[in-house]
């Protein structure tokens, strides 16, 4: 291990900008002449700078809800996340545990391979933790990919959808096809669902989770002059959470009161079994999925801070295949008109992260971005 990066506190962040210790700049700029600093994104937005500024191989981070893959495609480079359970979560601090799943981030597919098969494996430590042997994904890479068919999940063309993703996305169609893929066009109808579900189930998973930061048992402990108790409490959750994991456990706290319960977060989870269900359909249909990773390039930091729901919009194709709890990657798919990067996500069925990384290998291939990345080295 070289060090610890920075990251979105308790991981809740698209941007990197909720950090604690302050918000990371990308390495990349844009090609418009100007110098402004731009979002690496998030959570995981120290890990994915580092590997792109060249500072590290590779780097650990954990996925919500994107926050592996969103700011992978942000700075140009590769991501995964595993099956929910490949990879012990010990030692991380629990947002929303039924999401939460750590994988690996380098600059290319093989690399993620690599970190993935010395991070995965059965842990008594993690309840959630799957006894199963860990794959040989490393030795198993092979971009050839006749006999597969990969789905185009129709939901995901949303109107208005940057002419630079869906120019991409076509790209991304075209070099899986020469790999030898049939490619079929699938139907993912709870689609729209998926951010608003998350956005309920996630907040209230950490709600509960971040309780035990009283004080007390856990981490920084405010204590002002003649406190009580509650003030302690009260003092010391004010000063340890910054103002978007307070909007978030707010959020959280309030669909899980005796008022709301049933109107939100059992609806919400309702929402999310038929996303899974969605996913297993599909699979009758196909082998793997392809997206977009995030509905544009890297922003400017503090274009979206005042902006909760515009900030949210940037996990709007990684969020299902989290619900569902698939494999899930991000590989370099280009740039934009600015020169920014821009990431194709390929879904996977459970378990199946060998088949993940091999379309990952196979767009790599073909994308020819690493050229492309050493511009503003």
């Amino acid at each position: 291990m070289l060090g610890k990066l920075n990251m979105d506190q308790f991981a809740m962040g698209s941007s990197n900008e909720t950090s604690y210790f302050g918000n990371v700049v990308s390495p990349w700029r844009r090609n418009d002449g100007g110098n402004a600093a731009l979002a690496p994104g998030g959570s995981s937005g120290g890990s994915s700078s580092a590997i792109a500024a060249r500072l590290c191989p590779a780097a650990t981070g954990t996925d919500t809800g994107g926050s592996i893959r969103q700011p992978a495609a942000f700075v140009g480079i590769s991501g995964i996340k595993p099956t929910y359970g490949r990879c012990s979560r010990w030692g991380i601090v629990a947002f929303a545990s039924s999401l939460d799943q750590a994988g690996p981030m380098a600059r290319d597919v093989r690399d993620c391979a690599i970190m993935l098969e010395a991070m995965a494996g059965f842990d008594p430590k993690d309840s959630t933790s799957l006894d199963l042997p860990v794959p040989e994904w490393e030795a198993g890479l092979n971009s050839d990919l006749r006999g597969k068919k990969v789905g185009i999940p129709k939901e995901y063309r949303l109107d208005g959808i940057d002419e630079d993703i869906a120019a991409m996305w076509d790209n991304g169609i075209a070099w899986l096809k020469d790999a030898g893929a049939e490619i079929v066009e699938i139907s993912l109808p709870h689609t729209k669902y998926a951010l608003p579900a998350y956005y309920i189930i996630a907040p209230a998973e950490a709600s509960s989770n971040l309780a035990r930061y009283d004080g007390v048992r856990y981490g920084l402990r405010d204590l002002p002059d003649g406190a009580g108790l509650q003030d302690m409490y009260a003092a010391t959750r004010a000063a340890g959470f910054g103002a978007e994991v307070r909007r978030r456990i707010m959020i959280g706290t309030y669909v899980l009161s005796a008022g709301f319960y049933d109107a939100y977060y059992t609806q919400a989870q309702k929402v999310r079994a038929l996303i899974a269900r969605d996913f297993e359909n599909a699979w009758k249909q196909c082998d793997l999925i392809l997206a977009p990773t995030a509905p544009s390039a890297a922003f400017g930091l503090g274009e979206k801070t005042s902006d909760p729901l515009s900030m949210y919009l940037n996990d709007v194709f990684a969020v299902p295949a989290s619900l569902a709890g698939l494999p899930a990657m991000s590989v370099p798919g280009g740039i934009d008109k600015q020169g920014l990067p821009l990431g194709l996500q390929i879904v996977g069925k459970a378990l199946d992260e060998q088949g993940v990384l091999n379309a990952g290998l196979a767009i790599e291939e073909r994308a020819g971005f690493t050229a492309e990345a050493e511009k503003w080295w």
